[in-house]
């Protein structure tokens, strides 16, 4: 099918190989024969008139005319998904649907775990496939690849739709044996002390508690850092060391580790997990759906005390 002289086949091409910035990977995603392919990118080039790509060692870099179509393009083809491919009406009970979800440790423990509990009875044949926060989730929304991102409001992004969720406040936690940590701590001893820190992704994207040190120019002693919530209690269990944790995921781990709970000396306020999505998915019933039961499940969790 040609418009105006562009096949557009040619454009689930484009949209595969900026995505993935590796032929043989592009190829795999759209099912297409290494030759295909190659022969495909050539009938780009030639129709924009651009290289579109070049190679840097084995990095491909993007030519200024390709990274300003990537958006228009994925944009063109969700519009089509949305609109006019998935217009059935969504009926849970048949559905098959898989949802992406950016969404932390803490959060999966505490709260989604209720709503994987509930899908499973209401719609035995949907799915999910949980990732790990990552250094680019706007962006990620942005192209459509994940349904919803899960973060605290203070990290989501104006550019998409969000619902807060629950609310949760931080304390600090430490192993019972440690006879360092005080149960009134002061805001020195705190910095002082040796610390287990969460940070996500590879541009190793702060928690709550880092973010507001690091926006006042404060500086704390990390000793160990890690990619989730739950490998915290194993990091101080038996140690002279401390973390900063989601009161809710304390006394999910209190089950199976010791710990000992003492208030932040930091005027950190609680904050909100919240749920965004990608624009186009404001009227898509299965987001919708999938929206009402997170809010569901999310009012009845109670407050932290």
């Amino acid at each position: 099918m040609r418009f105006k002289g562009l096949d557009l086949n040619l454009l689930v091409v484009l949209d595969a190989l900026l995505a993935e910035r590796n032929l043989s990977a592009a190829a795999r995603r759209i099912n297409l024969s290494q030759p295909a392919m190659s022969a495909a990118v050539a009938r780009l080039r030639d129709f924009f008139g651009d290289e579109l790509f070049s190679m840097s060692g084995r990095e491909r870099i993007l030519t200024s005319r390709a990274a300003a179509l990537g958006p228009a393009v994925r944009d063109a083809l969700l519009h089509i998904q949305r609109t006019i491919i998935s217009s059935d009406p969504f009926d849970p009970a048949r559905s098959d649907r898989r949802f992406r979800i950016i969404i932390s440790d803490f959060a999966t423990l505490v709260f989604f775990e209720k709503v994987v509990e509930r899908v499973a009875r209401e719609a035995p044949a949907v799915s999910f496939e949980l990732l790990p926060i990552n250094d680019s989730p706007d962006e990620r929304l942005r192209r459509g690849d994940v349904d919803f991102v899960i973060l605290p409001d203070l990290f989501t992004s104006s550019a998409h739709s969000s619902v807060a969720l629950f609310g949760e406040r931080l304390v600090c936690v430490g192993c019972p044996t440690n006879r360092q940590l005080p149960r009134q701590l002061t805001f020195e001893r705190y910095l002082s002390m040796r610390h287990v820190s969460v940070r996500f992704g590879r541009s190793l994207m702060p928690s709550v508690e880092e973010w507001f040190l690091l926006e006042h120019g404060l500086k704390r002693r990390v000793e160990v850092a890690v990619q989730g919530f739950s490998m915290i209690p194993p990091m101080v269990s038996g140690t002279a060391r401390i973390a900063t944790m989601p009161f809710r995921l304390v006394k999910h781990f209190e089950k199976t580790f010791p710990l000992q709970i003492v208030e932040l000396p930091l005027p950190l306020p609680a904050f909100t997990e919240a749920a965004q999505w990608p624009a186009l998915h404001n009227t898509d019933p299965a987001s919708i759906w999938m929206r009402e039961i997170m809010m569901q499940e999310a009012s009845r969790m109670a407050a932290p005390l």
